[in-house]
């Protein structure tokens, strides 16, 4: 985790020289019954990741509902070790890897939903191989936010008005003027 920290905050620093994504970017993977969203849209470096756990999970044994954790930065990073863990830093640095290949700054938004028959976490290298997978594959590509959300909500199980309510950056997506 350390390592993913430090080597994603490098590259966050040249990414935000980059010019700014202008459409909205969906890289998707699914794999050892996790299922990863990636989100990318136009604006300076901003990122969050979340993590939905559905009953009968590792980290949801006895639950009757999905348990969504998050966390998240804004342009000048943050403060404190994320809420979610290493988890947190290994899909940042997938998602940095991709956009210094790509030489463009975006706000990301990486949606895990992790299902009752991942029996046994394997650590963060699930994640973040995961996530370098899902961003390796044909981008699909939207001109608005509604078309890439309706997109997301057909592949997760978990509706996408939960996902807002949890999400800083969707939050601010969706109900923010610009």
């Amino acid at each position: 985790t350390a390592v993913d920290s430090i080597i994603s905050q490098n590259l966050i620093e040249q990414i935000k020289n980059f010019p700014e994504l202008n459409e909205y970017i969906l890289y998707e993977s699914k794999y050892l019954d996790n299922r990863f969203e990636i989100l990318m849209m136009p604006g300076k470096w901003r990122y969050e990741a979340l993590e939905a756990w559905h009953p009968g999970t590792v980290w949801n044994p006895s639950g009757v509902n999905v348990v969504i954790h998050s966390d998240w930065e804004g342009y000048r990073g943050r403060a404190a070790y994320a809420r979610i863990g290493g988890s947190y830093y290994a899909a940042r640095l997938a998602v940095c890897e991709r956009l210094v290949e790509d030489r463009r700054q975006a706000e990301v938004v990486v949606l895990r939903e992790i299902y009752p028959e991942y029996i046994m976490p394997v650590g963060v290298w699930q994640v973040r191989e995961n996530v370098r997978n899902a961003v390796k594959s044909s981008p699909i590509k939207f001109n608005t936010l509604g078309e890439a959300l309706k997109r997301v909500s057909t592949k997760l199980q978990i509706p996408l008005q939960k996902w807002i309510k949890h999400s800083k950056l969707l939050k601010d997506a969706v109900y923010q003027r610009r």
